[in-house]
């Protein structure tokens, strides 16, 4: 190659260039039944602010024209103007420590009551579970 890189100083580049801690090939699957993150007080009110919006501005089909009149009214609102929202999101979070809680303490009983499982089919191949005794 004339005046440019080796083919080995070509893939050394490339090596360097690809994204370092995952493998190619592997993502992670996300738990649907994982709670949500809370919204931030903002949220909150653009959530309310957007419905006003869009009731005033019908003909508006733009989300940045959205989105810029919301983060121009929230910065100029008081602290006093959005405490409500600012407690809002506050019991949203409170809700949402709880709902992960539980969902941890699902994940914790979810591997062992796999194990329980492994250990009740051996029992159903050595001849019997504790079904079948119930039911007699």
């Amino acid at each position: 190659m004339k005046g440019g890189q080796s083919k080995s100083e070509a893939t050394s580049t490339d090596q360097r260039l690809k994204t370092r801690g995952r493998k190619p090939g592997k993502k992670t699957t996300k738990d649907p039944n994982k709670p949500k993150r809370p919204p931030s007080a903002f949220f909150v009110f653009l959530d309310d602010f957007r419905r006003e919006f869009n009731e005033a501005n019908p003909n508006n089909k733009s989300v940045a024209t959205v989105g810029k009149a919301a983060g121009a009214k929230w910065k100029s609102m008081s602290d006093e103007d959005k405490a409500p929202y600012a407690s809002k999101a506050e019991t949203r979070k409170t809700e949402y420590a709880k709902s992960m809680q539980q969902y941890n303490m699902k994940l914790a009983s979810g591997t062992n009551r796999g194990e329980d499982e492994e250990s009740k089919s051996e029992v159903d191949e050595a001849g019997g579970s504790e079904e079948e005794e119930d039911d007699d």
